[in-house]
């Protein structure tokens, strides 16, 4: 065998030990130090593993047996849990999944950001972790003559037809099981995304956590829908909670899910929840937190590292409709929220008369570029909240905010490592990362959200 090659060949059957997770919640075993990842493994657990593709650097295998189990790992409750690409670690216990998040955070902290002595908190978990989601939104289908609702099966576009979600609140999962039933008996077409021929898409239906409130979103292909008075009568007799039925028009060929044009069938065309004691009106197309239990919690995070005492003005970047902004406002001077969607601003703008408060701001634009002319402006921000998308923050973003020379930053993150990637730049901008408080935002998955607490040195 040549020095450079892989210890283990496509095809093998090998024992394996798997000593650690990758960020993906894959077992890691090594061969002679060299690493093979494998779904479901889990440290201290021995299995026969096949390797099924093999690298330079790295080999991926499949498991195959356990040899001897973790005390870790549980029965997964999701009977579909193998072929569904939605949650990735239902296998492991809930107790090891906040632990795994945790140390996710801390590698990058010492991988990526060179910062191994930053404190990251234990993972804020959840007491009961199942039937969190407010939302769902699942692609519609026909195999064998038989209409089918359910999530992707892991890399494919294949609908895996399911009864039910573990992860989904309950009132939302009822509503999909028995839109099957109502598109049958109505003869509406199904989308093919192979043909672009058929009507319905995808079925979207959202609850407020606290009011209990659902809205149902029917995304078609189609200006038209066939049997649209009939459809509505049977949506609204599933359940007396519905207070609004929407139609959602998607006419390209795209994954993406909603198009831009809605109108209301029946009834309202925004729902209502709470985060504390602030009041949200949720519309088809706005972002809102998906498990409002554990947001509560994230902004609360977010606060606590802020501050606040009641004479500070506060920038939030990325604000959304809102919601960290008028989190923040009631224990500021004055909060500033910028945001690139001006139907999202239009919704903070709502939200804040909607709560009676007065003492906060809502910009359209680039907070890159907003930033620089408050700036010029002569706004000196004593506090910066930022809450940016999986990609992290624009270079300029952060340029914008160390010129800006807040007292603290407080950033919300998604995506650890590019979290690691941002606060290694405003160190070097002036900034010290005090700590890091990972929030379990999506218990079952991979995902995880964090607030950093970042201060100017003197």
């Amino acid at each position: 065998m040549s020095k450079n090659a892989a210890p283990v060949k496509k095809n093998e059957y090998i024992d394996l030990e798997f000593v650690d997770l990758t960020h993906e919640g894959n077992g890691v075993g090594k061969i002679d130090g060299y690493p093979v990842f494998v779904p479901y493994g889990l440290p201290g657990e021995k299995a026969k593993v096949k390797i099924v593709k093999v690298k330079k650097n790295i080999a991926f295998g499949k498991l195959i047996e356990l040899i001897e189990p973790s005390e870790d790992r549980v029965e997964p409750p999701c009977e579909v849990f193998y072929q569904c690409g939605g949650c990735q670690i239902q296998h492991m216990s809930y107790e090891r999944q906040l632990k795994m998040k945790q140390k996710q955070v801390q590698d990058v902290m010492h991988k990526i950001a060179h910062m191994p002595d930053v404190p990251v908190r234990p993972t804020i978990g959840m007491e009961e972790p199942w039937s969190y989601r407010n939302k769902v939104q699942i692609p519609v289908g026909e195999r064998n003559g038989k209409i089918l609702t359910g999530f992707y099966q892991k890399k494919s576009h294949n609908i895996i037809d399911m009864d039910t979600c573990p992860v989904q609140n309950e009132a939302n999962d009822h509503i999909v099981r028995e839109m099957r039933g109502i598109i049958e008996d109505l003869g509406i077409e199904p989308y093919d995304e192979q043909s672009h021929r058929g009507v319905i898409r995808h079925i979207v239906s959202r609850t407020g956590y606290h009011t209990g409130e659902i809205m149902v979103v029917l995304v078609t292909r189609t200006k038209d829908i066939p049997n649209k008075n009939k459809l509505v009568e049977r949506i609204r007799e599933l359940d007396s909670n519905i207070k609004g039925i929407i139609h959602n028009v998607n006419p390209k060929q795209t994954n993406v899910i909603m198009g831009r044009d809605s109108k209301t069938l029946w009834s309202k065309d925004v729902i209502f929840d709470k985060i504390g004691e602030l009041e949200f009106a949720i519309s088809a197309h706005s972002f809102y937190q998906v498990n409002p239990e554990q947001t509560e919690k994230l902004y609360e995070q977010a606060l606590k590292y802020a501050h606040l005492t009641g004479n500070e003005t506060v920038i939030d970047a990325y604000c959304g409709i809102g919601s960290i902004s008028l989190f923040l406002a009631q224990h500021a001077k004055k909060v500033y929220g910028v945001e690139v969607v001006p139907q999202a601003v239009d919704d903070a703008k709502d939200n804040a008369k909607r709560n009676h408060i007065d003492n906060a701001e809502f910009f359209v634009g680039e907070a890159e570029k907003v930033m620089p002319w408050w700036k010029s402006q002569g706004l000196r921000p004593d506090v910066i909240v930022v809450d940016p998308p999986r990609k992290g923050c624009d270079e300029e973003l952060l340029k914008a905010m160390i010129d800006m020379k807040p007292e603290r930053i407080v950033y919300v993150s998604c995506n650890p490592s590019t979290l690691a990637r941002d606060i290694k730049i405003l160190a070097g901008g002036g900034y010290e990362a005090k700590q890091i408080q990972p929030v379990d935002m999506f218990p079952q998955s991979n995902h995880i959200e964090s607030v950093t607490e970042l201060v100017l040195k003197k």
